[in-house]
């Protein structure tokens, strides 16, 4: 770091202290947790004192730079901020106080957050052993320029951060907007309102239930062959089509579960209730999926955006119980749009055209966000060298 100021230990801004006060089981304390890659100190939870099995604690001051001994050369570390004031931490955290006379506590908040300092706690400590020492701490060097440079910098920083956080909320805006565009086009294709004729879903497709009849389903000898076999996460990730597998079942496996041909449009029944695709590959699935597979005269890629329009609808009437879930005579129940092939083709070709978009300005955002990401740490680093 070539700062212009002078480097100094933190040894001669910062003080250790350790100061323990005894756990009263009559009184309820909040715990901070310090995330890792200096993200901050957040709140944990409130724990009544009688449940606190050290009944010595020590206690968190606003401004203060608090280190996880074993967590700090991941990241864990931060300042204190004021709704933290007064929370316990155990003796495998380390409390230092700032010298308020020669360094700013922002400054100080600002500076743990830039690479030249997590350097500093990687080098250091012993390199066999992950914990950092007190001592390490206070051995680690910090840019020192005069109180009034120090708060000049800071407020520079923070009008800075506040654009870059006012950019990021407009992203994210962006990107619900976005996803909501597609949603609406659906409402506006299969909205009842429309007038569309429906017939229930099993008048047009086929609809069979998975099947793994070992419980549990983890079972080690019954994978690891040449059947790939899918679960809903599987699904929520596919976008339409499914095209990868990260397990398989062996013969022993396949003959205690269900395949489904290529083609097949997959709906999930427990606990995530409506997630949907169209296999690419013939597949093993559970008995918490279910394979519908189309008539002749239905197209699987306008079955695959009718139930994704009617997800919502099929979370809230799934019975409440221990895991929510929908059974198969509820599914082939449900009314579908009744329309030559045709019109089911212009509607596929609609929807897929406003998904594209969607998906070009998510992918637009996307490369905004990295830039967003890649931002604050740049003016972090001039901001310390002086150079801003």
């Amino acid at each position: 770091m070539s700062a212009p100021w002078p480097m100094v230990k933190l040894g001669e801004v910062l003080r250790y202290r350790k100061e323990f006060s005894k756990i009263d089981d009559l009184k309820t304390y909040r715990r901070p947790r310090v995330q890792l890659h200096a993200q901050g100190i957040v709140q944990r939870d409130d724990v009544p004192g009688a449940l606190i099995k050290t009944k010595q604690q020590q206690v968190c001051r606003t401004g203060e730079l608090l280190v996880a001994e074993i967590d700090a050369k991941v990241g864990g570390y931060g300042v204190v901020p004021p709704a933290l004031d007064g929370a316990i931490v155990s003796s495998h955290y380390f409390l230092y106080a700032v010298c308020d006379e020669i360094l700013d506590r922002r400054f100080l908040d600002w500076f743990v957050h830039t690479p030249a300092f997590h350097d500093q706690v990687q080098a250091q400590g012993s390199t066999n052993y992950a914990a950092i020492r007190p001592a390490d701490v206070l051995d680690y060097s910090i840019p020192l320029p005069p109180l009034a440079e120090q708060r000049r910098i800071v407020a520079r920083i923070e009008t800075l951060a506040a654009k870059v956080a006012e950019a990021r909320g407009l992203r994210q805006e962006a990107v619900e907007k976005a996803e909501a565009m597609f949603e609406q086009a659906r409402v506006n294709v299969f909205s009842q309102e429309n007038g569309i004729a429906t017939v229930p879903l099993q008048e047009v497709a086929t609809l069979e239930r998975g099947r793994f009849l070992h419980r549990p389903r983890n079972e080690p000898r019954f994978f690891g062959g040449t059947h790939p076999w899918i679960q809903i996460g599987e699904i929520e990730r596919s976008q339409k089509y499914i095209r990868q597998w990260s397990t398989t079942l062996n013969d022993d496996g396949l003959a205690i579960s269900k395949k489904f041909r290529k083609g097949t449009i997959l709906v999930s029944i427990a606990a995530t209730i409506g997630a949907v695709g169209i296999l690419d590959f013939d597949c093993c699935v559970p008995d918490s999926i279910v394979g519908i597979i189309p008539s002749a005269q239905t197209d699987s890629e306008f079955l695959f955006h009718f139930l994704g329009y009617i997800r919502e609808h099929l979370e809230v009437i799934a019975p409440q119980s221990a895991q929510k879930n929908i059974n198969l005579q509820i599914l082939a129940r449900m009314r579908v749009p009744r329309l030559p092939l045709v019109t089911q083709r212009r509607i596929v070709t609609y929807l897929d055209g406003v998904q594209a978009k969607v998906d070009a300005l998510k992918a637009l955002q996307a490369e905004t966000a990295a830039e967003l990401a890649a931002l604050l740490p740049a003016i972090l680093d001039r901001a310390f060298k002086g150079e801003l």
